[in-house]
């Protein structure tokens, strides 16, 4: 019996050449543009033929059948494929479709996310029916399969199992396994890991490093063990080894890691004469990073630094789909692939003028359009987080002796805490604050100071975390009571308090971790933020960033985390989690 998926797939390939033969319309046609094509390197002038979300022809000719035909005069302008964003984090404040959104305006027609928060916050059950939806949009939205959670959890193996990697790996939806910030376990002989890790090669599944600072040794042992791409290059000469050793490289351009503009200054000036195994990412930037767009701003730095402009647009489409196996579908202009199209006003600037994403216009001459599809967050278990319990005066004390030294936006030292951390409010006089970390569920907390993030604010409480547990830092003991408070009653979010009154509140009422709005206006609320707690003494470029990476055990050198503050390095817990 030939299946029925098979049947209607059938019926649409044949309908596809229908339309060549004439007997059939296209829905639109672009006619006098000239393309990039990716194969050739070359720009080419053709008219293109879409039916449905289809590209169904590429060439010189214009169909015999034209009534009711949508056509789009591309005289003068530039034809390429929809950017493909191969590295995103899609739950930074934002949440996932209200990305794929903002990022098609801009021409980023593809996405490949990370699945962390969703094994976090869902079932697995619930989390396969959740992306399944994400089918429905036309920009195309892909996953990841972690192994590994980067941090401390209390019950680890509940949630990373070889029964839940395993399923997540055999998801049509999932294209690669990682990344992989648990190398170092790798690295020690955990099997289990290297076990997913060659069911992901088996099923044909690239595998993400995360590798900052690998030695070219490390880097070697890794390549053997199965990882096939890594986007942790801080320079190129870094590049340069990943590339020299058979590694996919992403150049990373991020709210904590700009590194792009430089990597690739140092590309351009060793004379790489291939960029075939080169892409370029975002890194899950946060809000305000991307006001500009995602992948359209990674091109024009490409450009701008002398990679050749066929290559920079490769990079950002065709590059992405042939590592991920989806170069059938995407990441060109040619027959049968789907129709992701940006078209440009001028070849040297990646803004384009017109989005197509599975034949559809999401923007069309300047202006956008409105995509009918809205995700029902609550029909799949996502919506604010309701708290059954509440912080009191009896978790507000503080006797471990080590703290949290913040050197810069996400790394930390231990540091001997010197000052009284009995009292009502600390001193001004120095950096340090509390930090309180408590279970969502109010099951256990863990009390320390962090020093380096404030000098005089009350308080800031978040339920956007790692691990969607809560955190607190501030001078003031009552103010954290009261931004707590009122993070409670918003369901989940960011809260700043100070001096008894609430200054700030950005509701997170998608499991406490994402904003249920729009992009623009999560946009102007970041900077908000950012503002204020450089106000009250933030030193660094990101605050919603070194809130995130409290508890990031990828990280060096102490973290706080849901067993207690840990020492990275010695993999050891120096101060347990107390039950509340």
């Amino acid at each position: 019996m030939v299946d029925s998926g098979y049947r209607w797939r059938n019926r649409e390939l044949r309908e596809h050449v229908a339309v060549i033969d004439g007997s059939v319309a296209p829905t639109k046609v672009l006619t006098n543009g000239i393309y990039l094509n990716v194969y050739t390197k070359q720009w080419l002038k053709a008219n293109i033929w879409i039916l449905n979300d289809r590209i169904v022809y590429v060439g010189d000719h214009i169909p015999d059948q034209m009534h009711g035909v949508e056509q789009l005069d591309c005289e003068g302008k530039y034809i390429v494929p929809g950017y493909i964003e191969p590295h995103a984090h899609p739950f930074q404040l934002y949440n996932p479709e209200e990305l794929a959104r903002h990022a098609a305006k801009f021409g980023t027609t593809t996405l490949v996310n990370d699945n962390l928060m969703w094994m976090f916050l869902l079932s697995r059950k619930k989390a396969f029916s959740l992306i399944k939806q994400f089918d429905k949009m036309p920009i195309s939205m892909f996953w990841w399969a972690r192994f590994d959670s980067q941090t401390a959890l209390q019950k680890e193996d509940a949630i990373f199992n070889s029964e839940t990697i395993l399923s997540w790996l055999d998801n049509k939806s999932v294209v690669q396994g990682g990344e992989l910030t648990a190398w170092p376990n790798l690295m020690r002989g955990d099997d289990r890991l290297l076990y997913w890790m060659q069911e992901a090669n088996r099923l044909g599944k690239p595998i993400e490093g995360h590798l900052p600072g690998a030695s070219e040794r490390t880097l070697n042992k890794m390549r053997l063990l199965g990882v096939t791409s890594d986007h942790e290059s801080m320079t190129a000469e870094e590049a340069m080894t990943r590339l020299r050793l058979g590694y996919h490289v992403g150049l990373r351009y991020s709210s904590i890691r700009p590194d792009l503009p430089q990597i690739l200054e140092g590309l351009v000036a060793e004379g790489i004469h291939s960029y075939d195994s080169l892409t370029m990412n975002t890194d899950g930037s946060t809000p305000a990073f991307y006001e500009n767009g995602l992948m359209n701003v990674c091109i024009k730095i490409a450009i701008e630094k002398g990679v050749p402009v066929e290559d920079a647009y490769s990079m950002a489409s065709f590059n992405a789909a042939k590592h991920f196996g989806f170069e059938n579908e995407l990441g060109s202009i040619a027959p049968g692939k789907v129709a992701h199209i940006n078209i440009l006003e001028d070849k040297e600037n990646p803004d384009p003028a017109s989005v197509l994403a599975s034949g559809e216009w999401i923007k069309k001459e300047q202006k956008v359009e409105s995509l009918p599809f809205k995700l029902n967050w609550k029909k799949h278990g996502v919506g604010p987080v309701e708290f059954d319990w509440a912080l009191t005066e009896n978790d507000l004390q503080f006797s471990i002796p080590i703290g949290l030294d913040l050197m810069n936006d996400v790394i930390m030292k231990p540091y001997a805490i010197g000052t009284d951390v009995t009292i009502e409010r600390l001193p001004e006089r120095n950096n340090d604050a509390f930090l309180l970390f408590v279970d969502r569920n109010g099951k256990w907390r863990v009390n320390t100071t962090i020093r380096g993030f404030t000098k005089k604010l009350g308080a800031i409480a978040s339920s956007y975390s790692t691990t969607g547990d809560i955190v607190y830092i501030g001078k003031s003991k009552k103010d954290i009571l009261i931004a707590s408070s009122r993070l409670q009653e918003l369901g989940g979010g960011i809260v700043v308090a100070h001096e008894g009154e609430i200054i700030f509140e950005l509701p997170l009422t998608l499991g406490g971790i994402m904003h249920d709005g729009k992009m623009e206006d999560l946009i102007a609320q970041e900077k908000e933020l950012k503002h204020i707690l450089k106000e009250f003494g933030y030193l660094y470029g990101d605050p919603v960033y070194s809130i995130l990476f409290l508890s990031a055990t990828h990280l060096p050198f102490i973290r706080i985390t849901q067993r207690g503050i840990i020492d990275v390095k010695k993999k050891e817990v120096l101060f347990p989690a107390i039950m509340r």
